[in-house]
């Protein structure tokens, strides 16, 4: 049995259906011919994902995710650490509601696991659209009857 599992770091834990995301991440994944394995999603504040950022990436600055991954072959497993207050303020520059941004996030994470890169010219668009198309799908699984 693989474990999809949320925890905290300094934060409080943001309302998110489990189920719901286990459906999603699964079916996304699916996507991608791929299955999922364990997954960690660590939500945390900006003080923290600084730290994780300078500590195993030599990056110094804010970020709304870290995605460490492990996967094997088709199998995708990894740890995600979350900024919630880089997704609040994302949120907030972007117009959009604070779940919107998080889904986006949490999605984002399970897309780099797939195999989906946004840092090479084009591929920021790609990402999007693969996000846009995930999130698409949560509302279909939100609303099964719309």
């Amino acid at each position: 049995m693989t474990e999809l599992t949320f925890v905290t770091d300094g934060v409080q834990m943001p309302s998110i259906d489990k189920s719901l995301m286990r459906r999603w991440i699964d079916a996304v994944a699916r996507g991608f011919g791929k299955s999922v394995g364990d997954i960690s999603y660590i939500f945390c504040n900006d003080e923290k994902i600084l730290e994780v950022n300078r500590q195993y990436l030599q990056h110094d600055y804010f970020t709304d995710i870290i995605t460490f991954d492990y996967s094997r072959m088709h199998r995708i497993s990894g740890d995600m650490f979350i900024s919630l207050d880089t997704v609040g303020s994302n949120a907030e520059g972007l117009g959009c509601k604070y779940e919107t941004e998080l889904y986006r996030v949490i999605i984002h994470g399970i897309l780099h696991l797939c195999g989906v890169n946004d840092k090479g010219a084009g591929e920021r668009a790609i990402m999007e659209g693969h996000e846009n198309k995930a999130l698409k799908l949560l509302s279909e699984l939100q609303n099964p009857t719309k």
